[in-house]
């Protein structure tokens, strides 16, 4: 059977029971009554800040989506989020800001992210990462948003303990929270994991993690065990890089359904903020939060997809040991998946640009050195996804997923 794209249209009359379940109450799961409250969205608390949040939120990859935010809004998913790769996060809070507009405040959660300066090379914070721009970068996302607050500030992409406890960075969240600019404080962390969240939990500090999270982890148990403790030391738990875009050009895609339950039957995860850009893949989300529990189809489907790495680079840092050139290969190939999985090229633009690439890249070394753990050709990719830096940014209109028409 072709399958159908849904538009904003189909996609309002198709969910009328759904909006009108909303009027049932969003903290607390609905009963399925006849004639109302149709769609019965799951809940559950983020930790100790005691807020509920739809266990499924709403990522926010390009700002061409504000049609597809209002949607999400109406059709009653509440907690938002947005990458953190400027300029795109820039132009993400704008758009968010317009959308939100006339809202009650307390209708929607959102949380910012703020990243400062680091060595790619060891995951620790250089000289131009201090207090000051930590809450010049919060401030500009507040103006951007067009927002007195934002529920989360997140100390953003921490991959090391000393980088958990970074005064400069603890300093502003503590004085931005005192000043009414954040409720909660919280951190992420996309690789070395298990460290980032056991020092989150040992800071005694933070009070969200949002952490990657999926079947493709080659330490997935000691994720998995670093975010029950977590849990149950009262940190909201958000796990992010569950679902999409995971998949090499021409293989099967992934099973969004599948991927989305695997990672919520795991109840020490509170929620899940998945990137989506369509409203067939909203309607996905939607229909998942009506039923956590999975078939044997999607089990057979999470073998499937675990049986190879896909896109997502583990952010081990195996490869920086070996590359000759020094290139920051995991943001590479962090790029890479945005453009080749996300349909995002503008998002891979963003990092790409904010990288200090030379000139040359993956060109001059007579043969790579680098060992991926992944088992990667990474020149090979490097050179695919570095054609990208020089396509102009305007002519990467947000919304714009055909990668290859962009670069001819």
């Amino acid at each position: 059977m072709k399958h159908k794209t849904i538009s904003r249209r189909d996609f309002m009359q198709s969910s009328a029971a759904g909006m009108a379940g909303i009027l049932c109450g969003a903290t607390t799961p609905m009963r399925r009554v006849r004639n109302r409250c149709e769609r019965v969205l799951v809940y559950r608390t983020l930790g100790k800040t005691g807020v509920r949040v739809p266990v499924i939120g709403m990522g926010i990859l390009d700002a061409g989506t504000p049609e597809l935010m209002r949607a999400a809004l109406d059709a009653g998913i509440t907690h938002f989020d947005s990458t953190a790769a400027r300029p795109q996060q820039m132009h993400n809070e704008q758009m968010i800001g317009e959308v939100v507009k006339g809202r009650p405040r307390d209708s929607f959660f959102y949380g910012t992210k703020i990243h400062l300066p680091q060595s790619f090379q060891t995951g620790l914070y250089t000289s131009s990462a201090t207090e000051q721009e930590f809450t010049r970068l919060l401030d500009v996302a507040l103006q951007n948003l067009r927002l007195d607050y934002v529920d989360i500030v997140y100390h953003h992409m921490i991959s090391r303990r000393e980088s958990a406890f970074y005064e400069p960075a603890m300093n502003a969240m503590v004085k931005a929270k005192e000043a009414g600019k954040a409720r909660f404080l919280g951190l992420t962390t996309h690789s070395n994991v298990p460290e980032a969240v056991h020092a989150a939990v040992d800071s005694e500090f933070y009070e969200v993690v949002m952490a990657s999270y999926n079947p493709r982890q080659t330490d997935v148990a000691e994720v998995k065990a670093a975010i029950a403790r977590a849990a149950a030391a009262g940190l909201g738990v958000v796990a992010i890089k569950v679902i999409r875009g995971d998949v090499e050009r021409g293989a099967p895609p992934v099973n969004a359904r599948a991927s989305l339950k695997w990672v919520l039957q795991d109840t020490n995860v509170h929620a899940t903020i998945p990137g989506f850009s369509t409203f067939d893949e909203m309607e996905t989300d939607l229909s998942v939060m009506e039923d956590l529990s999975l078939n044997d189809a999607e089990r057979l489907d999470l073998e499937r997809q675990a049986s190879g790495p896909g896109l997502f680079c583990q952010g081990c840092g195996q490869c920086l040991r070996h590359c000759d050139a020094r290139l920051p290969i995991p943001d590479l190939m962090r790029a890479y998946m945005y453009a080749y999985g996300y349909r995002q090229p503008a998002l891979a633009h963003s990092v790409i640009a904010s990288l200090e690439l030379p000139r040359r890249v993956c060109e001059d070394c007579a043969s790579c050195t680098v060992v991926c753990a992944n088992g990667w050709n990474v020149a090979e990719k490097i050179r695919d996804i570095r054609r990208l830096k020089d396509v102009p940014a305007w002519a990467l209109e947000f919304g714009t997923h055909d990668l290859e028409a962009l670069l001819g």
